[in-house]
């Protein structure tokens, strides 16, 4: 940080210095003032009158919850124009990718639910296909309704097939209902349900993976992958707005010691007498 001094010579009125500190009770009259300033200026030290203007100065805390809120407003507040920019752009840019990677995951998600349900005989999964094939295969008797004017799901008593399962060994899950998020997830992760995909063709060993199935476990993976970026997106808000906080502090900080203004008196000696001369020293730090 570099440093610049200006010493500016004021051959103003002492009124001026009256009414910046009243403790020196100058009386406005040139000659007794300085007489005055002369005797507080004690032989060789100067007389400092310090100037603050605490209306002009910046609040951290305010800057700081400003931040919190909405990164990049209190950047604004304490003045750093280019830094508020720079978090605020931030910021949209982050909830785009939030919302639209969000909306994304929704669409896919959707779009593999729908490549499930849409069950007949060349798509889909059919949890009768796979109570069929436990009946076949694990020598159970789950219960199927017979009306195929019935959705699939509707055809099956679902306690009991969880039932079933649970007595099957080698089986590793009870099949969540239909519509929940584990159905979903089930069907297309485990080969345990397999059997339920319409181009199934591995007879007793479930462990076979068929297309569909491969197709659709693409499908949620991609489903997947969008959610991770908006959820990505979701942490760099909450990063930006922690970040934009503390930097918004600081911004305010800095902009209170940017500038310091000082008035100092200074007594300079010619022949038997003493003059004051009133200096600013201006310092401005960036």
């Amino acid at each position: 940080m570099r440093k610049i001094f200006l010493i500016i010579p004021l051959m103003f009125s002492i009124n001026l210095i009256a009414q910046i500190d009243n403790s020196f009770n100058l009386t406005g009259n040139l000659s007794a003032d300085s007489k005055t300033l002369l005797n507080e200026y004690k032989s060789e030290s100067p007389v400092n009158l310090n100037i603050t203007n605490s209306e002009n100065k910046k609040s951290p805390l305010l800057a700081g919850l400003f931040s919190v809120i909405l990164p990049g407003a209190g950047e604004f507040y304490a003045e750093s124009y280019y830094k508020s920019a720079v978090f605020f752009a931030l910021e949209a840019a982050l909830v785009t990718v939030a919302v639209v990677y969000n909306k994304k995951g929704d669409d896919k998600t959707k779009e593999f639910e729908n490549y499930a349900d849409n069950i007949t005989d060349k798509s889909g999964w059919s949890v009768v296909r796979y109570a069929q094939w436990i009946n076949q295969y694990k020598g159970k008797n789950i219960q199927i309704n017979p009306n195929t004017n019935l959705n699939a799901w509707d055809r099956v008593n679902w306690s009991e097939l969880n039932a079933v399962e649970r007595e099957i060994s080698g089986f590793s899950h009870t099949l969540a209902r239909h519509g929940e998020q584990q159905y979903y997830e089930m069907i297309g992760k485990y080969h345990q349900f397999s059997p339920g995909w319409w181009d199934y063709s591995g007879g007793s060993n479930n462990f076979e993976i068929s297309p569909s199935y491969a197709y659709y476990s693409g499908l949620r993976g991609e489903a997947n992958d969008l959610y991770n970026v908006s959820t990505k997106a979701v942490v760099g808000i909450y990063i930006n707005h922690f970040l934009s906080a503390l930097d918004a502090v600081w911004s305010a900080v800095s902009f209170n010691k940017d500038l310091a203004v000082k008035f100092r008196m200074d007594a300079v000696q010619v022949a038997d007498n003493y003059d004051i001369y009133p200096t600013i020293y201006l310092k401005y730090n960036f």
